[in-house]
């Protein structure tokens, strides 16, 4: 497993946090982190909504305390905010940006940005430049292949962008009609790698160690992104990791380690944004680590009612003893 290289930044590992909006906060970053991840990814960031030092927007650009190389991803539509957006992400302490150029949402969209920018390629292009003209840190962008099916750009996009002075480009292999339903077109994502000369990043239905694996192996691409595996399951970036190194395949985590972990989830984002923001953003994550798990429904309605630390550690806690997770009197496994 080697090295990642983007720009002049050297990424320790080919296993990258996709930037994901209400997911990727500074907590889960911290976590990403401890298992291993080469490269993670801020929320998108609104580059007009930071030019207006909206007090929101900068919290998502609080970057102090972690261990670097983080990107801040910026999305946007105008060179000239794209490129103030930029300056201002370096001044907090980018040491890479990425342009969102992927994000199917309505609301994004229809203001000419995220996967609108595939159809206009040369105000995309437009924008890398700017970007790279007051940016002394590398500039990437996170595609999708194409608007749609009798649409697919990524190959001639992707080299638009790297004239225009892109270092790396992440590709999500659905279109942007897909959302994330279907399957993704790694095939694509090859043709991608073999047009272009900067570092491919793969990205789309990665959900198992061996998954990312074979993307490497069918793309060629240089790195692997992690998604929607990784919520309420970020033990999936250690065993990718393991798996690339090794070959070998880590046991997954047992019911009580993923509810610890997610206690340990808790703590950190209760820490960052205080007990009523941090309970409410937290209950979509403890959702995400019960998955899988027997007898949860009520559980789940328990921690969308839940309103403090002690409630959700008692309903945990109340879980974890009913389906013998625990077994000492303290709770020691």
């Amino acid at each position: 497993m080697s090295e990642l290289k983007i720009g002049q930044s050297e990424i320790p590992n080919p296993v990258v946090l996709a930037p994901m909006a209400g997911v990727t906060d500074k907590a889960f970053r911290i976590i990403a982190r401890e298992h291993g991840c080469g490269l993670v990814y801020t929320e998108m960031i609104s580059a007009k909504a930071l030019c207006y030092h909206n007090s929101r927007t900068r919290e998502l650009l609080d970057l102090e305390g972690e261990e670097q190389p983080i990107a801040v991803q910026l999305f946007g539509c105008e060179p000239e905010v794209m490129a103030e957006g930029a300056r201002l992400a370096v001044q907090a302490g980018a040491m890479l940006l990425d342009i969102n150029m992927g994000c199917p949402v309505p609301k994004v969209v229809k203001n000419g940005e995220g996967s609108a920018l595939l159809e206009k390629p040369e105000l995309a292009a437009e924008i890398v430049r700017r970007m790279v003209e007051v940016a002394p840190v590398p500039v990437m962008a996170k595609i999708r292949i194409g608007w749609n099916a009798p649409n697919i750009v990524a190959v001639s996009f992707a080299q638009r962008l790297e004239e225009a002075g892109i270092s790396a480009i992440a590709v999500h292999g659905r279109t942007r009609d897909q959302y994330y339903a279907g399957t993704a077109n790694w095939d694509v994502i090859r043709r991608v790698k073999e047009a272009v000369s900067i570092p491919v990043i793969g990205n789309g239905d990665i959900w198992t160690a061996r998954d990312a694996a074979q993307m490497l192996a069918e793309t060629g691409c240089d790195a692997v992104m992690l998604g929607r595996g990784v919520q309420g399951n970020p033990w999936l970036i250690s065993q990718v990791r393991h798996y690339l190194e090794h070959g070998e395949e880590l046991l997954p985590p047992s019911p009580a380690e993923k509810l610890q972990g997610a206690i340990r989830h808790l703590e950190l984002v209760l820490q960052l944004k205080g007990e009523e923001a941090g309970i409410r953003e937290m209950r979509k994550h403890l959702a995400w680590y019960l998955k899988g798990m027997k007898r949860t429904a009520p559980v789940k309605e328990a921690l969308f009612r839940a309103k403090s630390k002690e409630e959700v550690g008692r309903i945990l806690h109340e879980y974890m003893e009913r389906e013998g997770l625990i077994t000492g009197p303290k709770g020691e496994q």
